[in-house]
């Protein structure tokens, strides 16, 4: 069953237009990653569910029932906005209760309600203190908390990790999902960091312009990205711009570099823009690579320029042919040798892991 409903909804704002015609269907204990830059839509869309905002045109349908006239405290929708407006003035136990009260829950079954929510999100022992005595992770799990004491039918998460610093943002990643999955809430989440996005979501909408471009599975939006903007967006790239076709399957750079793939452009289009991961790309030096190479493989000759230990990866980049340069990611692992500036290498990468997209303003070199 859909939970949720969005037909054909639209925003403006003056001569902005928010939100474009979006269509949105989500069944009943998904989570949803809404993700893109800043201004795409994401947020009023999440408005527009909430009931904070309303459509100029559209259907707001939860559990197949118009919404469109509801006040938001009418939608049995619970929301977690990026700074966790919470009540300073209140402890966290009036925080968590606050939803509760205000829809009129029997007064009896309350405490017994909160005590179940501060467990779910480990925040036992604190119910009598105050805001400002909890630390930023400590008053996203009351935010929580409070979202899902209701049962609400949706669960709507504005940017719910920005706030904090890296690491605890890792940790409490991992942490909302596991609460997420425990409650089976049906769940959104607007967010423009990608990694964010992957990890927390059973699937992802990316928005560009107050459209959705495309909607998939982690794995999908990231191995098939539908267009330029989502291979960009989501994950790191190494773009080839303005290569021009020679020969089925292969493509000629303003470089000269000559670059095998597997999928071809609709009719031929001369203009193709070619996208390959970092995390694809093998490096070995010259000797190696000519016993490597085949009509599956691409080699590129160049030198390393730089060479970025970052942790468990080791970020290189490589000077190729001309103005061209590649990122390549290898793991960190120990006694592995070790790359060095001026050491001339050769890029490896599998013709099927090259994208291919049509840029309607490439010039061919």
């Amino acid at each position: 069953m859909n939970i949720l409903e969005l037909i054909d909804v639209s925003k403006n704002f003056g001569g902005f237009t928010a939100v474009d015609s979006v269509s949105l269907e989500i069944e009943k204990g998904r989570v949803i990653s809404l993700l893109g830059p800043s201004g795409c839509g994401k947020t009023t869309t999440l408005r527009i569910i909430a009931g904070f905002t309303s459509p100029d045109v559209g259907t707001v349908r939860i559990s197949g029932n118009d919404v469109g006239r509801l006040k938001p405290y009418e939608r049995n929708v619970g929301l977690l906005f990026q700074d966790y407006a919470l009540f300073p003035h209140m402890t966290v136990t009036q925080n968590v209760a606050y939803g509760l009260r205000h829809r009129r829950t029997p007064a009896s079954a309350i405490p017994s309600r909160v005590k179940q929510m501060l467990s779910l999100v480990r925040l036992d022992g604190m119910e009598a203190r105050y805001p400002h005595q909890l630390s930023g992770g400590q008053q996203q799990r009351v935010a929580l908390a409070r979202a899902l004491a209701t049962d609400p039918q949706i669960i709507l998460l504005d940017e719910p990790l920005s706030a904090l610093d890296a690491k605890l943002r890792l940790e409490l990643r991992i942490e909302l999902k596991e609460i997420l999955r425990s409650v089976g809430a049906t769940t959104i989440v607007v967010t423009h960091d990608q990694e964010e996005a992957l990890s927390l979501g059973d699937e992802v909408v990316v928005m560009r312009a107050g459209k959705i471009v495309q909607r998939g599975t982690p794995t999908q939006v990231y191995e098939a990205p539908a267009d330029k903007f989502v291979a960009e967006f989501v994950g790191r790239s190494n773009w080839f711009l303005g290569s021009r076709p020679k020969g089925l399957g292969s493509y000629v750079t303003g470089d000269g570099l000559e670059i095998r793939a597997a999928s071809e452009l609709p009719n031929r289009q001369i203009g193709a823009d070619l996208c390959v991961r970092p995390e694809n790309i093998e490096l070995v030096d010259n000797a190696t690579a000519k016993t490597a190479v085949d009509r599956e493989r691409n080699a590129l000759s160049g030198i390393v320029l730089d060479v970025a230990p970052l942790g468990a990866d080791v970020h290189v980049v490589v000077q190729l042919a001309g103005k061209t340069r590649l990122l390549a990611v290898r793991k960190n692992v120990r006694g592995t040798p070790g790359l060095v500036p001026g050491q001339p290498v050769c890029a490896l990468f599998s013709a099927s892991d090259v994208l291919v997209f049509h840029d309607q303003n490439a010039e061919v070199r």
